[in-house]
């Protein structure tokens, strides 16, 4: 399953979090990792640079966060990264640089890389958001399936199994999600694809490619 592993979706330099893959082949391995390494990665961040505020949470000081915004530990808000009124980050996040998180939006348990936008009505959970992935209006993550069951990534006849309940998506670098689109557990859209907005994602859908509904995925020219 080429498409969905690591080296294939993400440009590492593009996150603080790089150190958490080291090891991992592909990237829902890390998400029982990412609290635990916020909390040793902020224990060093350069004091210069990063404000540590509340309980575990570091916030760069050219970062703007909404007074109205509610960040709970452990997480770090990168450089030049915004966070908007009323956004509710609950724990175990990275905002990385330059990213914006929107007004009420709502983030769990997740990597979003330097650029990311996720900036209306968003629920982020348990995911990976690559370098300048972009969610449109009211997209979601949907990361426990219905009956509850261990999420299982699905390449056509290939599956893997990962051990995981809670899984939303992962997102390669430049990937644009369209409005009110629905991103199933075990998600996983590879490097510089569109999603049409309105869609119902499950699986793994190919780098460079525009999905339109499930079924219908083409090539882009």
């Amino acid at each position: 399953m080429e498409t969905a592993k690591i080296c294939n979706l993400y440009t590492l330099e593009e996150t603080i979090a790089k150190d958490l893959f080291h090891g991992a082949v592909y990237p829902w391995e890390v998400l029982p990792k990412i609290g635990a390494f916020i909390l040793d990665l902020g224990a060093g961040l350069d004091p210069a640079e990063y404000e540590k505020r509340g309980d575990n949470v570091w916030i760069a000081k050219t970062a703007v966060v909404a007074p109205t915004a509610c960040i709970n530990g452990p997480a770090i808000i990168g450089k030049n990264a915004e966070v908007r009124h009323c956004a509710f980050i609950r724990g175990n996040a990275i905002v990385g640089e330059g990213a914006v998180v929107g007004n009420s939006t709502e983030l769990k348990n997740v990597v979003l890389f330097n650029k990311v936008q996720v900036p209306h009505y968003n629920y982020v959970g348990d995911s990976i958001l690559g370098y300048r992935a972009h969610m449109g209006a009211g997209s979601i993550t949907s990361n426990v399936k219905s009956d509850k069951t261990l999420v299982v990534v699905k390449d056509g006849d290939e599956q893997i199994a990962t051990g995981l309940k809670k899984f939303g998506a992962m997102l390669g670098d430049h990937v644009e999600v369209g409005c009110n689109s629905v991103l199933n557990p075990g998600t996983v859209v590879g490097r510089g694809s569109q999603i049409y907005p309105v869609s119902c994602v499950r699986g793994v859908v190919p780098a460079g490619s525009i999905y339109k509904r499930q079924g219908e995925v083409a090539q882009k020219r």
